[in-house]
């Protein structure tokens, strides 16, 4: 067991101002998973900048084959924590899938995923697109465009498919909410029927990221819900458009967090301290002077032993801008945001929004009270741990004290209609209300049984 002050003079090159206090790190050699995509970038980052070992950390990062892969790490103890999905590890917790006590203390960014169509289909959508006065679609683009196509599909007897990257991905519920925002039924999870197509007018099935660009050219979905670079890669290969970014779906959405067991917190907790101020401090870092790092980061992630896709590709949407059709490039900031609003605070209300699309489209089969998110929202994100490190930076000078919710009872203000795709709010202390003012999906009392809902 290594002070924090020994590790800083094994690495004098990296270390910031002098600390304000030694943490004794219960264990300083750490192994981290990831998935290869670029909102990994606060790892690689603290990882690149010293900043773990700044904390006396010693840590090796490793990409994994898929998310079952990772998770299954991290319970199992091959891996410390990860960069996770963030329905993870709530559906762990409460036993959607393998059953285990996941926490988070850090939330790694908003927004950065996209929904992309093959070209044969965007060719059938564009028509139902309203265009602006320059002759490109208007954005954000609706699925009711996408509606006509999947009626044609059914009318040839044919299925419509499209992949995302997990059942208790973000992917998932963002594809399903644009469907569903556009009169399309993504179809219901069961306890007997975990394909989540029970009732479906479109087909969703896993694919691992880095496969959606070569699965979709290989014509086995016809579109899918991914984060970066997986989208641009479509573009730059001529064999797809992105339609909608989830920053159109849900303007500042949560997206993936870092997790580790509770075990690890409670057996750890000077090194779960030590970590989430490294990844803090990274986000800061990825964020600062107007996206001035973006370029850095980019040849950070352009590696192989990170996301390993071209630099042009991952700059595409990680420097500020996003390309739809070949050509139509736009600019969007925030495609990618790692620290600004308050992005890496680990929100109870973010976690309750993934709850509801749980219950939504039932993967929670039965009613819960709004207390039960609350609670589950409570067991799974741990602010204080956040606030704890966010301190710590504070006093030795490496983070500004306004940048931190300090007086945050752990949930954002409602977002308002006008940022969601829907223009329905969303207010995470009213679970049970915003599912029921959800048009498509299970509410109140309904469950599922066999091909139908009742109740």
């Amino acid at each position: 067991m290594r002070k924090l002050m020994l590790g800083l003079v094994a690495s004098t090159a990296l270390a910031g101002p002098a600390f304000a206090e030694a943490l004794e790190l219960e264990k300083d050699e750490l192994t981290f998973g990831f998935i290869k995509l670029t909102d990994m970038a606060p790892l690689a980052v603290a990882y690149e900048q010293g900043y773990f070992l700044d904390e006396g950390l010693f840590v090796t990062l490793e990409a994994q084959a898929n998310w079952k892969v990772l998770l299954d790490g991290v319970i199992g103890g091959q891996l410390d924590g990860a960069h996770m999905l963030a329905g993870q590890p709530l559906a762990a917790t409460i036993g959607f899938g393998t059953e285990a006590h996941i926490i988070t203390p850090f939330s790694m960014d908003l927004n950065g995923n996209g929904i992309t169509v093959s070209n044969e289909v965007w060719d059938m959508m564009k028509p139902n697109i309203p265009t602006m006065d320059d002759g490109r679609p208007q954005h954000p683009i609706s699925a009711e465009a996408l509606a006509p196509v999947v009626e044609q599909y059914k009318s040839e007897g044919k299925p419509f498919n499209m992949g995302m990257v997990f059942p208790v991905s973000t992917h998932n519920y963002e594809l399903r909410y644009w469907l569903a925002a556009g009169g399309l039924h993504p179809g219901y999870y069961s306890p007997e029927n975990v394909s989540g197509q029970i009732g479906a007018d479109v087909f969703l099935s896993v694919t691992p990221p880095p496969q959606m660009p070569a699965t979709l050219e290989a014509g086995t979905i016809n579109g899918y819900c991914v984060g970066e670079p997986w989208n641009q890669q479509a573009v730059f290969k001529g064999i797809g458009v992105p339609v909608v970014t989830d920053y159109e779906l849900w303007k500042n959405n949560p997206e993936k967090v870092f997790g580790i067991t509770a075990e690890f917190a409670e057996e750890y907790p000077n090194t779960t301290r030590a970590v989430t101020k490294a990844l803090i401090r990274a986000a800061i870092w990825l964020d600062e002077n107007d996206n001035a790092n973006r370029p850095e980061a980019v040849e950070i992630l352009s590696r192989p032993e990170y996301v390993g896709a071209d630099y042009d590709v991952i700059a595409n949407s990680m420097t500020g801008t996003f390309e739809y059709e070949k050509g139509d490039k736009r600019e969007v900031p925030d495609f990618n945001v790692f620290f600004r609003y308050n992005a890496t605070y680990p929100f109870y209300s973010d976690a309750v929004w993934y709850l509801t699309q749980m219950r939504r489209w039932g993967q929670i089969a039965d009613a819960k009270p709004d207390s039960w998110y609350d609670e589950v929202a409570k067991s799974v994100y741990r602010p204080d741990i956040y606030l704890e490190a966010a301190k710590m930076l504070v006093d030795e000078g490496l983070a500004d004290s306004a940048d931190f919710p300090w007086d945050s009872d752990g949930y954002k203000a409602p977002t308002p209609a006008e940022d969601i795709i829907d223009g329905i709010a969303f207010d995470g202390r009213t679970p049970n209300a915003y599912l029921e003012s959800l048009p498509i999906g299970l509410k109140g009392e309904q469950v599922v049984v066999g091909a139908g809902v009742e109740g």
